[in-house]
């Protein structure tokens, strides 16, 4: 499909609002970025199918766009503010990135592929979106040195609790991702509280696992 701004309206319309999205931020947001420059060429003509987007290149470990309707859900729940301070873990080439940043005040990106990680800078620097810092780190460890933050995304499945980034939300803090430690994965949303963390189901999900929030292998006698 070559009529890009076509594809992103029908996007929006089929995917994002029919799913009870209605935050007007984040569906004018989706509106205006351009998700085929997240892509690979050869993926343009995908990049607004309701899919996970493979954006790694051949021979390296397996990187996506997770499917634009979850993450539009994710963002609406943790409610991020014009002043937040917001980290985006598994960034891949960088388009969750680019939504929070229409969203919040400053975003760091991390992403565990140094290759994808520089593609999401160049993307996001010609687009204009320089309040966004990208960082090569792997997703478990987050960007303690921009820490504490007000949200954190997972751009990806975790099958373990990812107890070093509740550590770097701040109180009242709230990250979103998709939580695949029980069947059926779902996505939930962890508030930071003074004292505790609190967890609440939002909706059912699935996403590919970001690489080093994998279950540990079990031992087999």
């Amino acid at each position: 499909m070559s009529d890009f701004s076509a594809a992103r309206r029908n996007m929006v319309d089929g995917q994002v609002r029919t799913s009870d999205v209605t935050d007007i931020r984040i569906i004018d947001a989706m509106l205006t970025l351009p998700r085929e420059a997240f892509v690979p060429d050869d993926q343009r003509a995908m990049a607004y199918l309701d899919l996970d987007l493979t954006v790694s290149q051949k021979g390296a470990p397996k990187r996506y766009l997770i499917k634009p309707m979850v993450v539009a859900k994710m963002m609406q729940a943790a409610e991020i503010r014009s002043t937040d301070n917001v980290l985006v873990v598994g960034c891949a080439t960088g388009y969750t990135a680019a939504l929070a940043a229409k969203l919040a005040s400053r975003v760091t990106a991390t992403e565990s592929d140094p290759a994808l990680a520089a593609t999401a800078a160049r993307v996001l620097a010609t687009l204009g979106l320089g309040g966004v810092s990208v960082v090569t780190a792997a997703a478990p460890d987050g960007a303690p040195a921009n820490a504490p933050y007000d949200v954190i995304v997972l751009e990806g499945a975790t099958e373990v609790v990812p107890h070093a980034l509740y550590a770097q939300l701040a109180p009242e803090g709230r990250l979103v991702g998709v939580f695949a430690t029980s069947r059926p994965q779902r996505a939930v949303i962890i508030t930071h509280s003074y004292s505790d963390f609190g967890d609440r189901p939002l909706f059912d999900a699935s996403a590919p696992i970001l690489p080093g929030l994998e279950r540990p292998a079990a031992f087999v006698f």
